[in-house]
């Protein structure tokens, strides 16, 4: 694979690599994918007011991965990370901890303290907890039958 390259600037393409990457995970819903399309339409129109920032990972100028995040409203140095997707091609090829690594040291330039991460408690997510947990995170919560009946938001934590 050739060398990973990050930015973290949306640009205008970007809102459709999101979505295809997005939507090509197999995992997303209709409605979260609209979700992440929303953020990155977000960042690309206010730019620096946006409450939305990106990493993007990119491997010879085509989008691999991606992670947004931000500043959790009415807390002081809590960040939540909204998404981090990976292109399934390059998955288990150190895309997403290389995104994960770039986002946590963006969060702690800004001086954040503490980055949360939410998932489902379905199996098709267990690739997600697991990597939450190798990488350091806590689970701290557990909303039973958040998402709909069976399906619990696992909240996670880490400490930057």
């Amino acid at each position: 694979m050739n060398p990973i390259t990050y930015r973290n600037v949306v640009l205008q393409d970007d809102v459709e690599a999101i979505h295809v990457l997005v939507a090509g995970s197999g995992v997303f819903s209709a409605e979260e994918i609209d979700v992440a399309v929303e953020l990155a339409e977000d960042a690309l129109s206010h730019k620096e007011t946006s409450g939305y920032h990106f990493i993007l990972a990119e491997v010879a100028g085509r989008l691999m991965g991606y992670s947004c995040f931000g500043r959790i409203p009415l807390t002081q140095e809590r960040y939540d990370l909204y998404w981090i997707v990976v292109d399934g091609n390059a998955q288990q090829q150190g895309v997403a901890s290389g995104i994960l690594r770039k986002t946590e040291t963006a969060i702690k330039e800004v001086g954040g303290k503490i980055v949360y991460a939410e998932t489902s408690s379905r199996i098709i997510y267990a690739p997600a907890q697991s990597f939450y947990v190798k990488r350091g995170f806590k689970e701290l919560a557990r909303l039973k039958d958040f998402y709909s009946n069976g399906d619990d938001k696992l909240i996670y934590g880490k400490n930057l």
